[in-house]
């Protein structure tokens, strides 16, 4: 097993990890909440290091990222595990592993590897996805490395649960992020991901800092996150940071534990959607449904559409500079 980076160790041979905000304290022969780093004799180790459970080519608008080199496509990998306990995730299967099976299979994979599939595939970049990227750090950062030297850029889809020191480590390697900001309540975040708010909040504030292209998701669940105040919470929250800075409000369907609940009634999104306006959010989307207004991307200035979208198979781009062509507004986009 590879050695993890960020712990520091202490005397009675724990070690203590500051990879993620829980900052675990983990005793010699024991795993940290993520359960992929192991205290080996007071070294800490990653489990996952290559070891991948999920390889895929997607579209850039699967991540989702709208304003991020729109219209290519992302080699895209997980290893197992997370970091979190959320009743409602989407990838359970591979997020939440059994321990004792979950890593015999998987053959070891080179970050070498890696880039070659990214680069012979076509992809503008690499995407550490699916599951939690920040639990596989120390992979991630040595494909980035690797994956810069080939002109690639390198993409986080995380609940953004990473220290102040891991968004350190990001910064120059990682080059977009799309965090997963899934209520604005700390109950919430205890009682159904095992987790707290507050860091999520910073860590998103610290990436914007780090220069980090940011967009935000939110999963609406209906009786759970969907209250006027939670989504008056995030729409302000993310106005506070940037207005300019994409929010991405999607639809639940059952899954996991929470499969007695229904699907968000497409209402509940553009409700979600009318608060983000008020708050003076400029690009808004609606995931998990297809709709004209939730899927292109508007000129704010003169209402002309800039990006075309039609799921995550169909992008097509009106404007070959990050500004639109009918007025000249700046458009905060990355374009390949």
């Amino acid at each position: 097993m590879q050695e993890a980076i960020l712990y520091e160790r202490r005397e009675d041979q724990s070690v203590r990890c500051f990879l993620c905000s829980f900052r675990c304290v983990i005793p010699p022969g024991k795993r940290g909440n993520c359960t992929v780093r192991y205290n080996d004799g007071g070294v800490l180790r990653s489990a996952v290091y290559g070891r991948l459970i999920a390889r895929h080519m997607d579209p850039m608008e699967k991540k989702p990222l709208y304003h991020f080199l729109p219209g290519t496509l992302s080699y895209s990998i997980a290893t197992p595990g997370c970091n979190f306990r959320c009743s409602f995730c989407q990838n359970w299967q591979i997020s939440q592993p059994d321990l004792n099976t979950a890593f015999d299979r998987l053959p070891y994979t080179e970050p070498e590897e890696i880039v070659r599939k990214a680069v012979s595939g076509g992809a503008h970049s690499i995407s550490y996805t699916y599951t939690e990227p920040t639990i596989f750090m120390e992979y991630a950062l040595d494909c980035a490395r690797l994956a810069k030297e080939k002109g690639l850029r390198n993409v986080f889809v995380t609940n953004g649960y990473q220290t102040p020191e891991a968004v350190k480590e990001m910064k120059g390697l990682i080059d977009a992020a799309n965090v997963d900001l899934k209520a604005f309540s700390d109950d919430f975040y205890k009682s159904r991901c095992k987790a707290r708010l507050q860091p999520v909040l910073d860590a998103i504030k610290c990436m914007v800092e780090a220069g980090i292209h940011i967009e935000v998701t939110t999963l609406v669940i209906p009786g759970l996150n969907d209250s006027e105040e939670q989504l008056k919470g995030i729409a302000h929250f993310l106005a506070s940071l940037s207005k300019d800075l994409p929010w991405h409000i999607s639809r639940f369907h059952p899954d996991y534990k929470e499969l007695s609940l229904p699907p968000t009634p497409l209402e509940t999104l553009r409700r979600a959607a009318s608060y983000g306006k008020e708050a003076g959010l400029r690009y808004i989307y609606l995931g998990n449904v297809l709709t004209d207004e939730g899927q292109n991307t508007y000129c704010p200035s003169c209402g002309a559409v800039l990006i075309e979208r039609r799921g995550f198979g169909w992008t097509v781009l009106n404007l070959k500079e990050p500004k639109c062509p009918l007025c000249g507004y700046e458009i905060p986009v990355v374009l390949a």
